[in-house]
């Protein structure tokens, strides 16, 4: 299990956060820090989770709320793919390897930091707030029929166009890693 963040970790990730989503308004317009940080404070693993976003440099903000749900999605922001990269997309993948094997996997990684991988449709919906992986790739949440047959599926930005893309769910690349999503 993870350490529980120092109230000075949690008091510098809020503020940093607030600094983030006051300076980005284009992405949450109408909604209001005070009542996002009330929710983040009613959640402590939540907190501990976008601590984990942030220092992988994924520069974690807020991009949508749902009304029917009153939960906030905070989205990996950053230009770039975050610096949880060169990673296979499952463990089925990462076991199957028996060369050079990566670190860990995709799946893995974002459950123990307690958020999932975007899907297409929220991955598209982040590339209409901003320009992103411009010299990376994303793994994205891959649909059953495609993993059951050894792929995954990834995205990124080229030519001002939003690609998605298969590989082989084996496959890690330095400059491919993953976007996730906490809702709160």
């Amino acid at each position: 299990m993870k350490k529980k963040l120092t109230p000075e970790q949690t008091n510098e990730l809020l503020k940093t956060l607030k600094t983030r989503f006051e300076k980005n308004m284009n992405r949450h317009k109408d909604l209001k820090w005070e009542k996002i940080q009330q929710k983040l404070e009613a959640h402590p693993e939540k907190i501990r989770s976008l601590y984990e976003m942030e220092t992988t440099d994924g520069e974690p903000d807020v991009v949508d709320y749902n009304k029917k749900t009153d939960e906030y999605s905070f989205v990996d922001c950053s230009p770039e793919s975050p610096k949880r990269r060169s990673l296979c997309y499952d463990y089925q993948a990462w076991d199957a390897r028996k060369a050079n094997k990566p670190e860990s996997n995709v799946i893995d990684t974002a459950k123990e930091m307690g958020i999932e991988l975007l899907t297409e449709e929220q991955y598209r919906h982040l590339q209409e707030l901003g320009k992103f992986d411009q010299k990376t790739s994303s793994w994205i949440k891959t649909p059953p029929q495609i993993r059951e047959l050894g792929g995954a599926v990834f995205c990124d930005r080229r030519y001002n166009t939003v690609f998605t893309y298969h590989n082989g769910a084996d496959s890690y690349y330095a400059a491919r890693g993953f976007r996730g999503i906490l809702k709160v």
